[in-house]
């Protein structure tokens, strides 16, 4: 698990790391030689897509979330239970029933490409499909660990 934990950080900062390099290309040819590059402009967007939804999936734990954890922090054990596996359930579940449309949709956007580089859609859309997926694992991951009772602490600030 670790080995795939250190693998999606990895690429989650190749992603960035590219979408750095872009930006940089894209402010030089811009302002350096008042020679906008069309190209830098899609790729940017495509790799901004792909960074926040690759971290979102993969690189940000649900302990790293913003919370409201007023209501958590007041409630006992017991209740903290029950609303970890009601909101992993809810989440789980709407993600569940949205991944078929989802992969219909990246599936049928196959057939498009972007205006500049002609990247198929179905490759600027796919890690949407990946964050579900990943959604699903994790709130079935979380609703094991709320049963064992794992993770029913106070939540805060770290000490």
């Amino acid at each position: 698990m670790l080995l795939l934990r250190r693998a999606a950080h990895w690429l989650g900062g190749l992603i960035f790391v590219c979408l750095f390099a872009v930006f940089l290309i894209q402010i030089a040819a811009r302002f350096g030689f008042n020679r906008p590059l069309p190209w830098t402009d899609e790729l940017a967007v495509i790799l901004y897509l792909w960074v926040i939804l690759w971290a979102s999936a993969f690189m940000v734990s649900e302990r790293e979330q913003v919370v409201f954890d007023l209501l958590w922090n007041s409630v006992g054990k017991a209740a903290r239970r029950w609303m970890r596996i009601a909101g992993n359930l809810m989440i789980g579940v709407l993600a569940a029933v949205a991944i078929p449309a989802s992969w219909d949709y990246v599936r049928f956007m196959a057939r498009e490409g972007t205006p500049v580089l002609g990247v198929s859609f179905q490759w600027v859309f796919m890690p949407f499909v990946l964050l579900l997926v990943a959604l699903v694992v994790r709130s079935a991951w979380g609703i094991w660990q709320a049963i064992v009772g794992q993770g029913l602490q106070e939540q805060g600030l770290p000490s």
